[in-house]
């Protein structure tokens, strides 16, 4: 498989002119971009977008890549309805990395006094920003303790030529491993990407033990070992095929504020770990493209978060009951805090322990409603319709409090320690004794469908 994004792109186009749409029009960096992206949201539109010209850089900048299930499918070779249950199998695979030498985005570089940030086109996004971000920017680093290599998403705001804050909310793989270094009075060194293959982005959704690479599981992913390549200035590898890469280090022991930043809750975030990046050097190919993630409750900010949360949830759930059908992170809670589950029911008990499992693959999740085998799942008016009718909700409603769950820090809702109640819904129907649902004839269905059909309807 190709691993660069550039021939991902190219070949997208070709498949599908219709759904990339360059703007050739000079656009200002600040909300410019960002006001066309979510133009389209609301029109629900979700093309390859790529702006040709943006104030003050010499950068092209591609906005859109991971917007829709489709083209994360088509990264790794497989149908659109397979997306999430390939994700799942083949993220549990590791297949080692393969080391590149003389990498394309090493043909350029900016250091010492030509060293500044404001000449990629990073975007203000909403008035709410303290300030321009990088969105799309993966950080990798290596664990203190194991070396094992982390490659995810943060947000990055441009604090000067010179220095990035970045937080690390999330409190997982960077953010254990920054505490690690920073333990032992060191800097974390890490690496900024901009400009990969979606199955890169998508890989670096795997949740995994923190001894284990991702790179390894990116490679499974992609069925064949991912290329990366040396880092000049810090002994950190990266994506082969990237556009762009800021080498630094993550500081230990100080901290300034960062934020607010429009979030993908559509609320603006005041929370913070409020760390500092320095550059070391800036690397980037001969007519490097800027890669964008529009921030905010944006189909390209939360859809890939909803594959992955369906990966592996489904991955739990069929590891312990053998008659799940689909699993559906829907958007409407932004891919991240709501999951539905449909399953053929053959005991009592089922729907419990699939809620109980759920919750406990990723603290993020705070609602799980489990359905009957007859409900489409990305439906969110048949899940729905099965709340309002097979729900009771004294018997089928399952809370469990704030204080004893662990929830999301970009979760307006939660508490000042980030925690979150949980709620589970049974809404499939007793085994036993419950009515008929309504169904058409066959027959006449199919017979009513070719005559609209002929009409034009």
């Amino acid at each position: 498989m190709n691993q660069d994004w550039r021939a991902f792109l190219d070949s997208f186009e070709v498949q599908f002119p219709r759904e990339v749409l360059r703007i050739k029009e000079e656009l200002n960096r600040k909300y410019e971009p960002t006001a066309i992206i979510m133009e389209l949201e609301r029109q629900k539109r979700y093309p390859l977008v790529r702006f040709e010209k943006v104030s003050g850089s010499e950068f092209g900048v591609v906005a859109n890549t991971i917007a829709t299930r489709q083209r994360m499918a088509m990264a790794i070779g497989v149908d659109e309805k397979e997306l999430p249950t390939a994700y799942a199998e083949r993220i549990k695979r590791a297949i080692e990395p393969e080391i590149i030498e003389n990498p394309a985005f090493k043909e350029n570089c900016l250091t010492g006094p030509d060293l500044d940030l404001t000449k990629l086109p990073i975007l203000t996004h909403f008035p709410i920003d303290a300030g321009p971000y990088i969105t799309a920017g993966l950080v990798t680093a290596k664990d203190p303790a194991s070396g094992a290599d982390t490659c995810g998403y943060h947000r990055m705001q441009l604090k000067g030529p010179g220095k990035l804050g970045v937080s690390l909310h999330s409190r997982q793989r960077l953010w254990e491993y920054h505490r690690r270094a920073e333990k032992m009075g060191k800097n974390l060194e890490a690496a900024v990407v901009l400009g990969v293959h979606p199955a890169v982005s998508l890989g670096s959704m795997a949740l995994i033990p923190y001894d284990q690479g991702k790179f390894a599981r990116m490679g499974g992913l992609l069925d064949e070992p991912l290329q990366i390549a040396h880092c000049t200035t810090i002994d950190v590898e990266v994506p082969a095929w990237a556009e762009i890469v800021i080498e630094g280090e993550i500081l230990a022991g100080e901290r300034e504020p960062e934020g607010p930043f429009a979030e993908f809750t559509n609320y603006a975030c005041y929370r913070s770990t409020e760390n500092i990046f320095i550059p070391k050097a800036i690397y980037y190919r001969t007519n490097a493209l800027y890669q964008c993630i529009t921030p905010g409750m944006c189909a390209e900010h939360n859809t890939i978060v909803a594959v992955q949360r369906e990966g592996d949830v489904l991955k739990a759930l069929k590891e312990n009951l053998p008659n799940i059908v689909n699993v559906h992170a829907p958007l409407s809670a932004c891919g991240l805090f709501h999951c539905y589950i449909s399953m053929k029911k053959i005991a009592e008990g089922q729907p419990m322990q699939a809620i109980m499992t759920a919750l406990s693959v990723d603290h993020n999740l705070k609602h799980v409603v489990v359905v009957d085998e007859d409900v489409d799942v990305f439906n969110e008016s048949q899940v729905l319709w099965a709340i309002a009718t097979r729900v009771q909700a004294d018997r089928d409603v399952h809370i469990i409090p704030q204080h004893m769950g662990m929830g999301c820090t970009l979760d307006p809702s939660t508490d000042d320690l980030s925690r979150s109640a949980k709620m589970g819904i049974n809404a499939t129907k007793p085994l036993a004794n419950f009515a008929s649902s309504i169904e058409f004839h066959p027959e006449a269905k199919k017979k009513a469908q070719e005559i609209l059909g002929n009409i034009g309807y």
